[in-house]
């Protein structure tokens, strides 16, 4: 049974929690068991939070017991990436700089997550300040690619994105100023999205760019991808670089209408240096979506 829990997406977890046919306390031990049979290999986790894990799992298991109304990550249990602030947790942007660096606050992505009763069961590696794309340069060490150990993850994100791939947490908060989600969710086989600037807070990011960095989701299918990020996304007044826009259901894009879409492709990315077998998927792809109705350009 811990096996079939392990591989539970985070919609599927929130929904057995609503429907009480798993334990939230059982749940987080299956995946804190996960990370202690393969992070010493993989090495994604900066810091693992277990005794608080283990309490936040208590406290949903008491409020679905007296019927209250959960979030929408209800027991989910969620990495995050060792640059986004988490009151009273370590946040060390993988430096040693900021090895003992507990913040006092705690980022807004991390307090939606709390609010839609999410568990943040760890901190996950990166480059050190996100200033690479393999997660080698990280003062605790680096992180090792999942699929196949002598492999990197990609980075910066490449903690967050080998936990989701290894079955360590089903989804993942990263950031990206250049390629630092989509990367590493590439070489680890997962899914990684970049929002759009200003669609995310960045309050409580130690951010790389400033003008360029945003957080995102990783997950393991894009369902996830569309539930993490409804959870995320939205104004933020203590981010001056925050949007207001009236936000949808991003699941609907997952099942809405392609015919008529118009895609951008830059043909720049197809020059010399790409890996062939790259090339051929992604025009597959585009393929694909022309065949049903979509254009490029």
């Amino acid at each position: 049974m811990n096996d079939v829990i392990k591989r539970l997406t985070a919609k599927e977890v929130s929904e057995a929690v609503r429907n009480q046919e798993i334990d939230v306390v059982d749940y987080i031990h299956s995946i804190l068991d996960k990370i202690r049979s393969v992070d010493e290999k993989v090495h994604a986790f900066i810091t693992v939070l277990e005794r608080e894990s283990v309490r936040q799992a208590e406290e949903i298991n008491a409020k679905v017991k007296r019927g209250e109304k959960l979030g929408k990550l209800c027991g989910v249990a969620v990495a995050v990436k060792d640059n986004i602030c988490t009151k009273g947790i370590k946040t060390t942007c993988a430096s040693r700089m900021l090895s003992d660096f507990v913040p006092p606050y705690n980022a807004t992505v991390i307090e939606r997550l709390l609010k839609e009763d999410a568990i943040i069961i760890g901190k996950t590696n990166m480059d050190e300040f996100a200033m690479g794309s393999t997660t080698e340069t990280s003062y605790f060490g680096a992180t090792r690619n999942p699929w196949n150990l002598s492999y990197v993850p990609g980075g910066s994100s490449g903690g967050s994105a080998a936990a989701v791939s290894a079955r360590m947490a089903p989804i993942a908060l990263g950031s990206d100023t250049g390629g630092s989600i989509r990367c590493p969710a590439s070489y680890c086989n997962v899914f990684g999205l970049k929002p759009t600037y200003g669609l995310v807070s960045r309050f409580g990011l130690i951010a790389y760019a400033n003008s360029l960095e945003q957080i995102g989701p990783i997950t393991f299918n894009t369902d996830d991808c569309a539930l993490l990020l409804s959870v995320i996304a939205g104004y933020d007044p203590k981010d001056g670089t925050s949007i207001k826009i009236n936000m949808k259901g991003y699941k609907g894009c997952i099942d809405g209408e392609v015919n008529g879409l118009r895609i951008g492709v830059p043909q720049e990315f197809f020059g010399e240096g790409v890996n062939p077998k790259v090339r051929d998927k992604v025009w597959k792809a585009i393929k694909v979506l022309e065949d049903v109705g979509a254009s490029y350009e």
